[in-house]
C-alpha cells in the first residue's frame, strides 16, 4: 500500500504523463507548480481503475490549489484553480 509523501500546504509540480489511456491528470496541468490544500487518505489511482484493475495501486489523493497565472500565463492572475490529484502525478518542488 502507498503511502502520503506530502503533507499540507508543501508545494509540488504536477508530472508530464504521457499516456493513450485514461489519465486523471488534466494536460493543462502537466509540469505545474502547486500546493497541497488538503490529504484524502489512500485511494485506486483512476486510470487504473479504468482498465479494470481496482486496487492495483492504491495511492494518496490530495487537492492541489494552482495560481490560474502559472497555468495561463500572468493575463490570468487573481483566481486559483484546485484539482484531486494521486500521488503518482506529483513530485517534489523547490
Amino acid at each position: 500500500m502507498s503511502v502520503q509523501r506530502f503533507a499540507v500546504g508543501q508545494p509540488v509540480r504536477t508530472r508530464a504523463v504521457r499516456t493513450n489511456g485514461h489519465t486523471r491528470l488534466p494536460r493543462y496541468l502537466a509540469e505545474r507548480r502547486g500546493i497541497v490544500e488538503r490529504v484524502h487518505g489512500i485511494y485506486p489511482l483512476a486510470d487504473e481503475r479504468a482498465e479494470g484493475r481496482a486496487w492495483a495501486s492504491p495511492q494518496a489523493l490530495y487537492t492541489v490549489v494552482f495560481e490560474a497565472g502559472e497555468i495561463w500565463g500572468e493575463e490570468a492572475s487573481g483566481f486559483c484553480v484546485s484539482a484531486e490529484l494521486w500521488d503518482a502525478y506529483l513530485e517534489v518542488s523547490s
